[in-house]
């Protein structure tokens, strides 16, 4: 591990202009690349104390060996040329939305005397026009081969059309009609072109115009009585109007956007992309990456968008870029992607409408992609396996870990503080062991105190489990009875973990561990996982655990404190909801506590009881008309108080 001071050229020699640098390893390797509007200013930044730095970027400077920067004149050209090392260099510490799958595009050879439409992957080629990319390759067949009834232009192999060419008859879709044979001369190059590109206008979203005609010409064939071609007709706007279902109507008629939605975490983030063209989706595309720095979702949106069109062809880029976020750079990004263009290029957040409920749309995909990685990572057996083994190695415990409990508090400024308890057994939750507590011996905002009260309840109830179990197995027992010889079910709070895990760190590690060290428990390892830097921390050690961020024990840690999390605020907003319907409801005359009960018990929440009518009131056992207006009354008055849920800490807040 070098010292970034050995390396940490003087501040007087880096330049104050736009620039990108790069840090290399002992052995020359580039393993990051950055660029800056001032390079002294940014450079500085990574030399600062080890401690300030952040935990990814405490471990890029200490694996580099040596920085070296290049001027350039504009932020524009920082971008273009930053992006171009990246390409070249593929440093291990840049964020890469880039896969190993191929996408399949719709392309057209336009370049070609006869243009040829097919369905391809891999790089694009100069002389051909793309549609996509998209998510499967037969969705996309199926409709090229509704769109040839209509558009029948050729789709067949260059073999296949000298071939069709050299003996004078035209293949099977000649035949049937899913192609105007240029092979055979059925229609001149500028009467195949003139197909070509009304298929292109098509695919491009001007579909209106093409379905208003063939209506047209449909009636007039009808009208002439010329029913033959009205049929055929009429099959031709049932195989567009069925391409068309294939492709959701989601906004006006023309838009062309790039609709961009992430799902985070502080390990991985999930990127999924809608390509709208003429007002309908025409492919989306989606990655799981690595989080390699600490940057925010700006970041994240400007680092995918410039690996994402950088170096694309111009017809690739969308009039408008819809993102969860702007960039720190927005102003030149828009400046570069519109020179690749060749046009405006619009970054946005969408802030109403159905450009608003498309971006939702898509962040809920981000969010499924993420967690379905997730699950097929957590339910690989071998993965697993791992898992645990790299935690036992880690924190040198005695045996694998096979039962985890994770603990977590919440509390809304020091009201209804409450736990959570959740169970992982061979690295898979086991929810019928979850459990939650009310804090009842604590005052106010004490996370601290909380953790060693639940920790004591906790284990205390182990400890009279075992006990119980003793006494009726009788002195002759080898140990505790794990199932309730009566019901023949397991004892609740009979097994005991291999580990236990708090959400957060020195202190609240300190107190778990001061709580089992009370009830006498000596044999069970405790820890710490705090948030902010995804440390591990153990009891009585000055220096925290740190896990790799590839490792797969640190990511079951992780999913384990995030489902703590998740309990937790599950329960403190049950809770939370309660109490505001009785405080709501305190100054009702005639309002006892039972009927107050049967009245939270009855509607559930405050929202429905502020929505029912004084009819349905009257209809709760005990409220007589002159009660349920005078609840009308309360609830009504109490109105102006709001609910909101804090998207930071998933917590509830008033106003």
């Amino acid at each position: 591990m070098a010292d970034p001071s050995s390396y940490r050229p003087r501040p007087g020699s880096i330049p104050t202009q736009p620039g990108v640098y790069r840090f290399r390893d002992p052995k020359g390797r580039v393993i990051y690349v950055g660029k800056a509007k001032n390079l002294r200013s940014r450079l500085s930044s990574y030399f600062q104390h080890i401690a300030n730095l952040h935990p990814r970027t405490a471990t890029m400077v200490t694996t580099a060996a040596s920085v070296e920067w290049t001027v350039v004149n504009t932020e524009v050209e920082a971008l273009q040329l930053e992006y171009s090392w990246i390409k070249e260099y593929d440093p291990r510490f840049n964020v890469k939305y880039r896969d190993d799958k191929s996408y399949p595009w719709l392309a057209v050879t336009v370049g070609e005397e006869f243009p040829r439409v097919m369905v391809g992957r891999g790089a694009k080629k100069k002389g051909t026009r793309y549609f996509g990319p998209y998510g499967h390759a037969w969705a996309i067949r199926e409709t090229v081969d509704l769109l040839l009834r209509v558009f029948p232009m050729r789709s067949c192999s260059n073999g296949v059309f000298k071939r069709s060419a050299q003996i004078g008859r035209p293949c099977l879709l000649g035949y049937i009609d899913k192609c105007a044979a240029p092979c055979v001369g059925n229609v001149s190059a500028e009467e195949h072109r003139a197909i070509v590109e009304d298929f292109c206008d098509f695919m491009g979203g001007q579909t209106s115009a093409f379905v208003k005609r063939i209506e047209k010409e449909m009636y007039a064939a009808s009208d002439a009585l010329d029913f033959e071609k009205a049929a055929r007709l009429r099959d031709d706007l049932g195989a567009l109007n069925k391409a068309l279902e294939k492709q959701a109507v989601v906004l006006g008629d023309g838009t062309d956007a790039d609709v961009v939605a992430f799902a985070e975490d502080p390990l991985e983030v999930a990127v999924q992309v809608f390509y709208v063209r003429g007002g309908r989706i025409r492919g989306q595309r989606g990655w799981v990456a690595d989080r390699v720095d600490e940057g925010d979702t700006g970041d994240l949106v400007e680092r995918f968008l410039l690996q994402m069109y950088a170096g694309e062809s111009g017809d690739s880029i969308p009039r408008e870029v819809l993102v969860p976020a702007l960039p720190p750079d927005l102003d030149t990004l828009e400046v570069l992607l519109g020179e690749l263009r060749g046009g405006k290029v619009a970054i946005k957040v969408p802030q109403r409408g159905d450009k608003k409920t498309l971006q939702e749309t898509v962040g809920r995909n981000a969010l499924q992609a993420l967690g379905l990685h997730k699950t097929k990572r957590a339910s690989d057996l071998t993965t697993r396996n791992r898992a645990l083994e790299e935690i036992q190695l880690a924190l040198e415990l005695d045996e694998v870990p096979l039962r985890i409990e994770c603990y977590d508090i919440s509390n809304l400024q020091g009201t209804e503080v409450v736990a959570s308890m959740v169970v992982f057994e061979d690295g898979l939750a086991r929810k019928s062991e979850y459990r939650r507590f009310v804090i009842r011996t604590v005052d106010g905002q004490n996370d601290v105190a909380s953790m060693h009260e639940v920790i004591t309840r906790r284990f205390r109830r182990l400890l009279d489990e075992q006990a119980s179990s003793i006494e009726k197995q009788g002195e002759g027992g080898e140990g505790p009875m794990l199932v309730d010889p009566e019901t023949g079910r397991p004892r609740k709070f009979a097994y005991a973990p291999g580990l236990v895990v708090v959400d957060g760190g020195p202190p609240q590690v300190a107190a778990a561990s001061a709580a089992l060290a009370e009830l006498g428990i000596d044999d069970i390892p405790v820890v710490g996982l705090a948030k902010r830097l995804e440390e591990v921390w153990v009891p009585q050690q000055e220096d925290p655990v740190i896990l790799p961020r590839t490792s797969e024990g640190l990511y079951l840690l992780q999913r384990l404190r995030d489902e703590a999390h998740r309990f937790a605020i599950t329960h403190h907003r049950g809770r939370r909801s309660k109490t505001m319907v009785e405080s709501v409801l305190d100054d009702v005359p005639g309002l006892g506590e039972v009927r107050r009960k049967t009245l939270i018990k009855h509607f559930g929440s405050l929202r429905k009881l502020r929505a029912a009518s004084i009819e349905e009131l009257t209809q709760v056992p005990g409220i007589g008309p002159g009660t349920a207006s005078a609840i009308k009354d309360a609830v009504e008055a109490g109105s102006g108080q709001t609910v909101s849920v804090n998207t930071a800490t998933g917590e509830i807040e008033e106003s």
